[in-house]
């Protein structure tokens, strides 16, 4: 069973932005069926990096989407994403450097900081972002 699931409810209306968020599921999915299996960090520090690289560049595309069609709230989002990047960036030295593994408890944290995220901060910019063309 695949630790979260991606359904409607995580819809912004906006198909390549949906695809992004639905492969960061898939990500999380992959690391988290690492974890449980108890594979070497050979396995899962790779998995855990791809996180990483993936989220910063679907970041990077939301923001280049909000920036071309103004959206008003921008700085905002943008200040939500770096403090995410921040904090994965650093979970990711620690665990590179063997000072803590992978736990339930991260898991848990970046499963609802994303539903949070998309179900409230995404979902404010999806009207705007169709309502300016972007689909």
């Amino acid at each position: 069973m695949a630790f979260m699931n991606w359904d409607e409810r995580y819809s912004v209306g906006i198909e390549t932005v949906d695809e992004e968020h639905n492969v960061l599921f898939g990500v999380l999915n992959e690391l988290y069926d690492a974890m449980k299996k108890g594979q070497a960090q050979s396995v899962t520090g790779p998995l855990l990096k791809k996180l990483a690289d993936y989220t910063r560049r679907h970041f990077a595309s939301e923001e280049t989407k909000m920036t071309a069609t103004g959206f008003p709230g921008l700085a905002a989002h943008r200040d939500q994403h770096r403090n995410l990047i921040k904090q994965v960036e650093q979970f990711v030295a620690r665990f590179e450097r063997g000072d803590i593994m992978l736990s339930v408890d991260l898991f848990n944290f970046l499963r609802d900081w994303l539903a949070n995220h998309i179900q409230k901060a995404d979902k404010e910019y999806g009207p705007w972002l169709i309502e300016h063309g972007v689909h």
